[in-house]
């Protein structure tokens, strides 16, 4: 098994339009040890949700590493990939539940 469980390497998600080409994620990185919680946090439309997409395949990354325990899924079938994903998920949070300016730091953790 692989030091982390989710390695993303210079991942890259683009979109061709009628007016050329969008970068939705370019090249990001970052590893997640097991255990352990990742938050994407950012304005609307910044990449989060494909960020979020393309490290599940529901998505094809344009360039970019993928590896989830050890193993490079961007190389997996459908099939391995809809078994894989039984072990992934995303949590979308509704930001004006979850980041009420009425609290504080010390309110949340204490």
């Amino acid at each position: 098994m692989s030091e982390h469980l989710l390695e993303v390497n210079h991942l890259k998600k683009y979109f061709k339009t009628g007016k050329g080409t969008v970068q939705a994620v370019d090249d990001i990185s970052f590893t997640l040890d097991a255990g352990k919680t990742l938050g994407l946090v950012g304005e609307s439309g910044c990449g989060k949700s494909t960020t979020g997409r393309t490290i599940l395949r529901l998505l094809d990354p344009t360039d970019g590493q993928i590896i989830f325990d050890g193993k490079d899924i961007a190389k997996l079938s459908a099939k391995e990939m809809r078994m894989m994903r039984q072990d992934m998920q995303m949590i979308f949070q509704d930001p004006f539940s979850s980041l009420d300016p009425r609290k504080t730091v010390e309110e949340l953790i204490g």
